[in-house]
């Protein structure tokens, strides 16, 4: 009888013990299910030409805060101004099997092989800030500024300045990077709009690669023609305008004109780009117009790489708002640029 009731005790034990070890298995099953799957985070393979000013940090910068907040990751290659680095970080996005390849693109030519290989891979590309001649098929869209636009307001700008002014305007020109998209599209704009006015006449255009050494440079090499300083000469002609493509250039000049004691007072100077600095510089009276070229693109470039990578369709052109900042506005109203 002590045998039996044993052996039914222990049998009553191991039956709560298998209720109990099922009940917990249960739980943690069900806790296994309850628990959320992790998202895979987009990667993003993104190439800057460079840092060679405020406005191109500023583009980064924005670039990365906006990936941040969308919890994006980002690959980041910096190609220091030369398109063969920019080729091999491209490449390199491809073997890292990103989601999405976006670029500033130095130049306009020399980017179907790399394109092909992307597309191949099956990784969508989206230019930001400068356009390129390629296969439209090679990439999803382009994100960035109007340079056209762009030009034509800095041109507006200079045929109102001078509606009252007779004889020739004799305008000299600092252009960016050769064979970019945006140097292009701002030397077409303004030109567009002063062919339709006689008087205006680009007597030339000088190359400064956006730098603010080159166009410092430049001014040198003006200030260096001639022994007066009541403002620029070009082969014996005074120059009544200057359209520089960036801030950078402009601050350059800037620098000489100050340190050669040159003064410019009569001379119309407009710039592109509208960083702090340029603008310190409207308001200071040493800059006539600021056409501005907005470098925050970071927002919109997220919502770009969310949408085709989601596999929607992307249009094929995005710009960016963009404004003009006067000698005629009133500078109480502006606001801190930020860089």
């Amino acid at each position: 009888m002590k045998n039996k009731k044993l052996g039914a005790v222990i049998l009553s034990v191991l039956s709560l013990c298998t209720v109990f070890f099922s009940s917990c298995s249960k739980k943690q099953n069900e806790a296994v299910e309850e628990k959320p799957v992790e998202e895979k985070k987009l990667i993003l393979g993104f190439s800057q030409i460079g840092s060679e000013s405020a406005w191109r940090t500023r583009n980064t910068q924005s670039i990365y805060e906006a990936a941040a907040e969308n919890d994006i990751q980002i690959i980041f290659d910096d190609a220091q101004q030369k398109q063969e680095n920019q080729l091999k970080a491209i490449r390199s996005f491809i073997v890292y099997q990103v989601d999405v390849i976006a670029f500033v693109p130095i130049v306009e030519d020399g980017w179907d092989n790399v394109l092909t290989e992307a597309k191949e891979a099956g990784i969508p590309v989206i230019l930001v800030d400068r356009q390129i001649n390629a296969d439209p098929s090679l990439y999803a869209g382009f994100l960035g500024e109007d340079g056209l636009e762009e030009g034509r307001r800095a041109a507006r700008f200079l045929l109102n300045k001078c509606q009252n002014r007779s004889g020739t305007i004799r305008i000299y020109e600092m252009s960016g990077t050769e064979n970019s998209s945006v140097v292009r599209d701002r030397a077409n704009g303004f030109r567009e709009i002063i062919e339709a006015e006689p008087k205006f006449k680009i007597i030339h255009s000088e190359d400064g690669d956006f730098l603010r050494s080159r166009g410092k440079e430049i001014a040198e090499r003006l200030i260096s023609q001639t022994t007066k300083r009541d403002g620029l000469y070009f082969e014996g002609q005074k120059i009544d305008a200057v359209y520089s493509h960036n801030d950078s250039m402009t601050l350059g000049m800037l620098d000489s004109l100050e340190n050669y004691g040159v003064s410019t007072k009569d001379t119309i100077i407009i710039s592109v780009d509208a960083e702090q600095k340029s603008i310190d510089a409207l308001t200071e009276g040493k800059l006539n117009c600021v056409v501005e070229c907005n470098p925050n693109l970071g927002p919109m470039l997220m919502e770009l790489v969310k949408q085709i990578a989601a596999g929607q369709t992307i249009p094929r052109i995005t710009y960016n708002s963009e404004t003009v900042f006067t000698e005629n506005d009133d500078f109480s109203l502006y606001q801190p640029r930020g860089y």
